[in-house]
């Protein structure tokens, strides 16, 4: 094969894979994942949180997302602590604030600022 076919066809392949490429990293990011929505608890104010989902994330108000509470742990054998989730409890999206912000009352268990707010599929 000659140089000049040779990289007509290399060219050829580079073309075909650069729209796989460029879309993988969009549609991967959420195999295996089974959420929704997810965001964070920002502040607290007796029962109700400002949390960080709003209109841009799909929120809306009536909706009940779980809160997950993240603690590390003591790791295995070279003692790397790994973080463990555990559910704590459910918050009511009330309003939306703006793209990004909602507020939400605890309807069940607790919920503290830098708690996880999910939304399953």
């Amino acid at each position: 094969m000659s140089n000049n076919i040779r990289r007509a066809f290399v060219a050829a392949l580079v073309l075909a894979a650069a729209p796989l490429a460029i879309a993988s990293p969009a549609s991967a990011t959420g195999i295996g994942h089974t959420m929704f929505m997810r965001g964070s608890i920002v502040s607290m104010s007796g029962d109700v949180a400002t949390i960080c989902v709003g209109k841009a994330d799909g929120a809306t108000p009536g909706q009940v997302l779980n809160v997950v509470q993240v603690k590390m742990v003591p790791g295995g054998a070279k003692g790397a602590p790994t973080p463990q989730r555990t559910n704590v409890g459910t918050v009511h999206i009330d309003a939306i604030i703006d793209d990004h912000f909602a507020t939400a009352t605890v309807v069940s268990g607790k919920a503290a600022t830098n708690d996880i707010v999910e939304l399953k599929k």
